[in-house]
C-alpha cells in the first residue's frame, strides 16, 4: 500500500535504482511529497533507539533507513 510522504527538512537520500550498481544521491526538498510504501523498523545509535523506515517510492525506486524525524504521512 502507497502512502503519501512529506519531508519535514531538506533530506540527502541514497536512492537505490533499479538495474544499476551505483547509489544515487538526490537532495528531497522540505515539502517535497512523494508516495512511498513504507517499511519501519528501529535501529540502535548512541544515543539510544531510533525509529527510521525504508522507503519504496512509485517509480521503483528506494532509500533505507529514513528517520521518522524527517518525514510525516499526509493521508
Amino acid at each position: 500500500m502507497y502512502h503519501t510522504v512529506e519531508f519535514a527538512v531538506e533530506f540527502v537520500a541514497d536512492l537505490e535504482v533499479p538495474r544499476r550498481h551505483r547509489l544515487e544521491r538526490v537532495l528531497l526538498h522540505k515539502g517535497a511529497r512523494r508516495q512511498a510504501q513504507i517499511k519501519p523498523y528501529v535501529v540502535e545509535t548512541e544515543d539510544g533507539p531510533v525509529e527510521v523506515a525504508d522507503l519504496f517510492f512509485e517509480d521503483g525506486t528506494a532509500t533505507r533507513t529514513v528517520p521518522f524525524a524527517c518525514f510525516s504521512l499526509v493521508d
